[in-house]
């Protein structure tokens, strides 16, 4: 079986200082480190999928991360997204 080379594109990464909510934290943190990746080139890769219209995860992937929010607690869906406060 032959395995072709993968060709890499050179990108110029910043810091960030993103806020966002706790348990979705924790899911995507998890995520990558079941994937072995950092949690940057799971959100780059999330990104990228999404302003493609793609869906950024396999059905595998998906089991995966019900289980998580699962574990984590997490019950926020996507429509919840435009309802987001901060707690005071």
């Amino acid at each position: 079986m032959k395995i072709e080379a993968i060709e890499r594109l050179e990108v110029e990464r910043v810091q960030t200082g993103v806020r966002m909510e706790k348990r979705v934290l924790k899911v995507l943190k998890a995520l990558a480190e079941l994937k072995d990746m950092t949690l940057g080139d799971l959100l780059e890769g999330i990104v990228l999928h999404a302003f493609e219209g793609k869906t950024p995860f396999s059905s595998n992937s998906l089991k995966q991360i019900e289980e998580l929010k699962r574990i984590y607690g997490l019950k926020l869906k996507a429509g919840d997204s435009h309802r987001l406060q901060e707690k005071k």
